[in-house]
């Protein structure tokens, strides 16, 4: 069982930068893979970033790569994601989300999710 919970959003301009975090309890937490996705009312969940427990490798929508990174300290059962030079179009409500499978940009494949926290880029 992995429970996250989610922190760091909050309102900010355009250009600025927020960098989210994700607490994870559970003794398994070091061996899932971690993903972030976003949400904005009367749409599912899209897929935003995700890095493996194993390589450490990181996956990024076309979207956010180079504005984005997603990180992990296993020490402190925390992945983050750093968003800089945000834009208005990246308001949604952002998830963790932690997953035993390769299929990291999936949504479903993800089995423990966090509550979400809002983020708002105003221009």
């Amino acid at each position: 069982q992995v429970q996250l919970v989610e922190s760091g959003g909050g309102l900010v301009r355009t250009g600025d930068s927020l960098r989210l975090a994700c607490a994870a309890s559970g003794r398994t937490f070091t061996t899932y893979n971690m993903g972030w996705f976003r949400q904005t009312p009367g749409v599912e969940r899209k897929f935003v970033a995700a890095i493996l427990w194993s390589s450490g490798r990181t996956y990024y929508t076309d979207s956010v790569k180079g504005r984005f990174t997603i990180s992990r300290d296993n020490a402190k059962n925390t992945v983050y994601l750093q968003m800089n030079s945000l834009r208005p179009e990246d308001t949604a409500v952002y998830y963790c989300a932690a997953t035993s499978t390769a299929w990291v940009s999936t949504a479903n494949e993800y089995n423990y999710w966090g509550q979400g926290t809002q983020v708002t880029v105003s221009s």
